[in-house]
């Protein structure tokens, strides 16, 4: 029975303590003793006010920790072995503080200011498991920070753990050595520079033509494109967005340095050439960790076997990723089979979601590719696309493009339920028209079919702003930018916009400045951030700025048409607003 003063609630442990410390203190009391101080004073606690958690037990070596995100756990205990790996490099081999960190998300019965229950001791268990400098967690943590970090997570199996009845799934985390911590990374993804990552992440680069012919650069970027989609769907796989991946076009670059610059251990390059009714396909994949060819082949094939043969090139990757993707597999996928349609198609991919000249340019090629094939979903899909980006960022006749939208969405879904841009376009306009658990559903079911969506967590992050979930949305935005590291300009909004709602205003400020910002909320958003940290000419300016583009804005008005479940919410924007002179 749980006493008046006792409460039970769900929370994330972290328990961590410094291996080998009776032999250190044995060696060297005082020496150990003020080191250990030294740590806790500079790195422990500054960490953890950070990462937004509480000690609530410190023992002579350890500690424990309460955090209200998994996430936030995972990162502080991250950054907390990197920080003290690094104040260890001029010690003493013999002479290392080390620690090692167990998490466990559970029940746990607070009493006070102090907690207990079997939520603690699984954490207090997989820390003793741990290795020194190393972090263990469960996998009620795995199942919150899978595919949301810069991280990897090696399954180490079903653990029995000592005064645990049931056996618990334990992960062992790994982290690039040299990364840079999480604080560091927070707000300028591009310009940093990470070192090549141990987990099995890639990037397509675009194929190259000989030729200058554009036909020819569309049928080499449609083959990238759908590489990209299709390796995005094999589990345990970090993909790169195409606007990064292709940002290298052209680009006399080593293939170290794009790798290191995109953040990714491999590499596909190649090159297509089409010719009558032949295409010739050199490609080779790269682990730019030793600068080594894992596979590289030329496939020449008939041009009506292109599909199959996309179907054969990811395959051929992933066998040969095997070492680092054991249980992978290439999914089935319904293809086009009509050539004149895919050309089609592959022209107005290229187009929809760029301007507002070429989205609307793109229409007429993926509506005539439709007559041919009615039941292609990926045109399906990109028609809604352009429709939806036309409704979003430009407005004129809004609510029928977004009936259009609506319509091409759902009948993509209809055709192909594998078909992750169509869940994410039919998502994000139901919870704009009002069915907002609908909307974010269909959104999940997206991002469960292509976790390397880049656009889509981008977009996550808007609604869950509107959820009043303003951490995650910070956290999906972050997503966006490890997927996509040179995003287009909204990417930039969306986490300006999350970490506003999150109350990290002088992060928005520096996010909405970036030079790649853009899309239509970018300097509305900064102008309410500025003025909410008393920068209130600065504000004004921006404001002023924010006006000439749009000058029939009202507060007001704008409040009336964003699906915020709270209204508090609502006025923590409209407020910002006000206070920058933007009209009511």
């Amino acid at each position: 029975m749980v006493s008046a003063g006792t409460h039970r609630k769900l929370a994330v442990i972290l328990a961590a303590d410094i291996a080998g410390y009776s032999r250190l203190m044995e060696r060297d009391e005082e020496d150990t003793h003020e080191r250990l101080q030294g740590v806790l004073r500079d790195v422990v606690r500054p960490a953890i006010e950070r990462h937004r958690g509480r000690i609530f037990k410190m023992a002579g070596d350890g500690f424990l920790a309460e955090f209200a995100s998994a996430i936030e756990a995972v990162r502080f205990a991250v950054d907390l072995q990197r920080a003290t790996a690094q104040r260890n490099e001029d010690v003493a081999e013999d002479r290392r503080l080390a620690f090692r960190v167990g998490i466990n998300l559970g029940d746990i019965l607070a009493d006070g200011e102090d907690i207990f229950g079997d939520g603690v001791n699984i954490a207090a268990r997989l820390e003793a498991l741990a290795e020194p400098g190393g972090v263990l967690i469960s996998h009620s943590v795995h199942e919150h920070v899978d595919r949301k970090l810069p991280l990897h997570f090696i399954d180490q199996g079903e653990c029995s753990l000592k005064n645990i009845a049931r056996p618990i799934r334990v992960y062992r985390v790994g982290w690039a050595a040299n990364q840079v911590t999480f604080e560091q990374q927070r707000c300028d993804p591009p310009d940093t520079v990470p070192t090549l990552p141990q987990v099995a992440s890639i990037a397509v680069l675009p194929f190259s033509t000989l030729s200058s012919d554009l036909e020819q650069v569309y049928f080499a970027d449609g083959l990238a494109d759908d590489l990209i989609t299709d390796l995005s769907k094999v589990d345990g796989l970090l993909v790169i967005a195409r606007h990064s991946s292709f940002a290298y076009r052209d680009r006399l670059t080593d293939m170290r340095m794009i790798a290191r610059e995109l953040g990714v251990r491999y590499l596909i390059e190649g090159s297509v050439r089409r010719a009558a009714a032949r295409i010739r396909i050199n490609a080779q994949l790269i682990d730019a960790s030793t600068a080594s060819c894992l596979w590289a082949e030329r496939l020449d094939r008939d041009l009506a076997d292109i599909f199959a043969l996309q179907d054969e090139v990811v395959g051929k990757v992933i066998q040969a990723l095997a070492h680092v993707l054991p249980s992978a597999k290439p999914l089935p996928r319904r293809r086009v089979t009509d050539l004149e349609a895919y050309d089609l198609f592959v022209r107005g991919r290229a187009l929809a979601t760029q301007s507002l000249r070429e989205t609307r340019a793109a229409r007429p090629l993926l509506i005539r590719a439709i007559e041919i094939d009615p039941g292609f979903a990926g045109a399906h899909a990109w028609l809604a696309m352009s429709y939806h980006f036309d409704a979003l960022y430009y407005g004129v006749p809004i609510d029928e493009h977004r009936a259009a939208a609506r319509i091409a969405a759902a009948k993509a879904v209809a055709i192909d339920a594998e078909n992750a841009d169509a869940h994410i376009v039919l998502g994000y306009l139901s919870a704009y028209e009002g069915e907002f658990e609908a909307g974010v559903a269909e959104f999940e079911q997206g991002l469960r079919l292509n976790p390397n969506h880049s656009a889509g967590w981008a977009h996550l992050a808007d609604l869950r702003v509107f959820e009043g979930r303003a951490t995650e949305a910070v956290e999906c935005a972050e997503n966006s930018f490890r997927l996509n590291p040179y995003p287009p300009g909204d990417h930039y909004s969306f986490l300006g916009w999350a970490q506003y709602a999150a109350g990290r205003y002088q992060d928005a400020v520096d996010t909405l400045r970036h030079p790649q910002a853009g899309g239509p909320g970018s300097k509305r958003n900064l102008a309410a951030a500025l003025a909410r940290l008393g920068r209130t000419a600065e504000a004004r300016s921006m404001g002023v700025e924010f006006l000439s583009e749009f000058p029939n804005f009202s507060a007001r008005a704008w409040g009336r048409t964003q699906p915020f479940r709270n209204d508090a919410d609502r006025q923590h924007f409209i407020e910002g607003y006000l206070e920058a002179g933007l009209p009511m």
